[in-house]
């Protein structure tokens, strides 16, 4: 019975839809007041004539002005003297850079032949020659040297405020003086050759020409300490076994000096670490002569009463 229900009421709801009055379609525009002659035209549409139109040319959407090679010819034109003005300027100054420089070199070369003959008599002194006859050998060799620093002085003289511009082409060669200045002045006294007296013995002036304090730290560092430890043995062979108690205690003072700066990653530091192991050597040698007796009663006495 409910089969026949179902199958008799299907003709009956299709001939109900059918009378139904259609569903409104949706206006896919979202204006709730549609109107026709207000739906804006694609922007396409809108150029169309333009485009169509003969004058029209891309030229004018672009935003760089059109070239005039006229203009751009006479403006590279009027440019090029003062380039060539310019350049002309550099070649001069190259130029008395260039002659500078070789004035200095010439200079240079001779302090550095000087220099040699210093160090070939300071060596005597590793074979026991008496510390004076060494100093009057190098005393003129040490004049040479001071009147080509006023050689140099006197060439910066006119260039001033440039003297870091050429201080490298003199700098190996002033610490290399400096250094041995250093080390006949240690032999002489005993002590550290200061600043002020290296630019004394070499007649420069800290105000106009003087000595960089970096080359002076360097030359403190790398010039004394490596011909102290060889001077300590060859003065112990010698009989001379008090030599290594008074190095030990001017490297022992001047290590402790050099703890006061605060020196960075670069060449001066590299020395510096490099001082330990001079100082290892002369305590080494100045232990195997306490060791062995030797040590002068002097230098004992000097110790118990510095303990």
């Amino acid at each position: 019975m409910r089969t026949a229900f179902r199958t008799a009421s299907l003709p009956a709801l299709s001939s109900a839809s059918s009378r139904l009055p259609p569903l409104p379609c949706p206006n896919p525009n979202p204006n709730p007041n549609p109107n026709p002659n207000s739906n804006p035209k694609p922007v396409l549409f809108l150029l169309l004539p333009l485009l169509r139109t003969p004058p029209f040319s891309l030229r004018r959407f672009s935003s760089s002005p059109p070239r005039d090679t006229a203009t751009s010819s006479s403006s590279s034109s009027y440019s090029l003297p003062f380039m060539e003005k310019q350049f002309e300027d550099f070649r001069h100054q190259l130029d008395e850079s260039g002659s500078v420089r070789e004035r200095i070199r010439s200079v240079v070369m001779e302090m550095e032949a000087a220099a040699r003959l210093v160090h070939s008599s300071l060596l005597l002194v590793h074979q026991s020659l008496p510390v004076l006859e060494v100093l009057e050998k190098t005393k003129l060799q040490i004049e040479v040297i001071k009147g080509l620093f006023g050689r140099l002085a006197e060439i910066l003289r006119e260039r001033p405020d440039q003297y870091y511009r050429y201080h490298g082409d003199w700098r190996s060669e002033t610490q290399t003086v400096v250094s041995l200045l250093a080390f006949l002045h240690w032999l002489e006294t005993g002590s550290l050759l200061m600043h002020t007296e290296a630019e004394k013995k070499l007649g420069l002036d800290s105000s106009e020409f003087g000595l960089d304090i970096e080359d002076y730290l360097i030359v403190t560092n790398t010039a004394i300490l490596p011909s102290q430890p060889r001077y300590v043995v060859n003065q112990v062979t010698a009989g001379d076994y008090d030599c290594p108690r008074k190095v030990l205690k001017f490297l022992t003072d001047l290590h402790a000096a050099f703890r006061m700066l605060n020196l960075r990653n670069d060449f001066l530091r590299k020395k510096f670490d490099g001082m330990k192991y001079d100082l290892r050597r002369v305590e080494e040698v100045y232990y195997d002569v306490k060791i062995r007796g030797l040590a002068s009663t002097e230098s004992t006495q000097d110790e118990t009463a510095q303990a």
